[in-house]
């Protein structure tokens, strides 16, 4: 790996509004490389929005899913990296051989560097889960991609970075959902909509066990354990009915956060990610003490054929 600067972005979406979103992409694109960006990063689904497809049917999603890399979107998104003169990595709903993914694509002018499909894919169920880890390099950098749920298993971080990922893309569409634990639970759009007179409430709760407190319990564990840069983009605003966080941020291999989104609003977080602390890292020093011998039962067939569940109910799908 090179020393390398990295952006992570946050915006509102609109659902459905492919062109709006993606020019939004444009924009925030080009103001972080203005900035000094080497690699510009986005959220889960940002190109179409996520959470409003929960009820669609089976031929609702086909209708708003695209192929990959020749449907409009991707090139549309391949024509902003040549523009802007980085690599982009983008979510969207792909559609190949009649079934629906959750696809994160990563983009360097013209080129498809790569695509990942979420493992776990669960907001509708209709969607088919991925079936595979990607590591790639781009820009002289080995990089990895887990979507949302991916990174809440920790085998799936593990993998990506035994395949020889020093850095992983972590894009969500999270934080601020109804749960079990204490102090979770959706915000009040109110807030969200009132953000300029009273800041303070919504940071609050931004800030709070709703979201960034969630996050600091699993999200530094994840770069810490492996010793990879963890590049962890979010929304903020309104994504359907609900208010998402942003909090978009990038932390070292230490599990330290090296650069993080603080604005009520669209937003761009960038981090030199520097070569030297890959090795440092307490994360590669474990890897290389590993046992295998002794995760037999790891690797055994389940009893019962794997689920991903949500820690809050969804809507059922049409």
């Amino acid at each position: 790996m090179r020393d390398i600067r990295i952006a992570a972005v946050q915006f509102e979406h609109r659902n459905g509004d492919k062109d709006y979103n993606l020019q939004r992409i444009r924009e925030l694109a080009q103001q972080a490389v203005e900035q000094g960006a080497e690699i510009v990063s986005f959220h889960e689904c940002c190109i179409s929005a996520y959470t409003f497809v929960q009820s669609f049917s089976k031929d609702e999603l086909i209708s708003l899913a695209e192929a990959v890399p020749d449907g409009p979107s991707t090139q549309e998104l391949m024509q902003i990296s040549q523009e802007v003169g980085v690599p982009i990595l983008a979510g969207l709903f792909e559609v190949d051989q009649g079934e629906v993914y959750n696809t994160y694509i990563c983009v360097d002018g013209m080129e498809l560097v790569d695509r990942f499909r979420k493992l776990h894919a669960f907001v509708n169920s209709h969607l088919a889960s991925g079936d595979e880890y990607v590591v790639f390099e781009v820009r002289g950098c080995r990089c990895g991609i887990l979507i949302c749920y991916d990174n809440n298993l920790v085998e799936n971080v593990r993998m990506t970075t035994m395949l020889g990922a020093d850095i992983i893309f972590m894009p969500h569409v999270t934080c601020c959902l109804p749960s079990l634990m204490p102090g979770r639970g959706l915000v009040d759009p109110q807030l969200w909509h009132n953000r300029d007179r009273d800041p303070v409430r919504l940071r609050q709760e931004f800030e709070g066990p709703k979201g960034k407190g969630w996050l600091m319990h699993w999200l530094p564990a994840r770069a810490y354990d492996n010793g990879i840069y963890a590049i962890f983009t979010n929304p903020v605003g309104m994504d359907d009915q609900e208010v998402k966080p942003g909090l978009s941020m990038i932390l070292d291999p230490f599990g330290e956060i090296i650069a993080e989104c603080t604005k009520l609003g669209d937003d761009i977080a960038i981090a030199l990610c520097t070569a030297e602390k890959i090795n440092q890292s307490g994360g590669r020093r474990y890897i290389r003490a590993r046992r295998p011998d002794l995760y037999t039962k790891l690797v055994e067939p389940p009893l019962e054929p794997p689920e991903t569940q949500p820690g809050w109910e969804l809507k059922p799908s049409s």
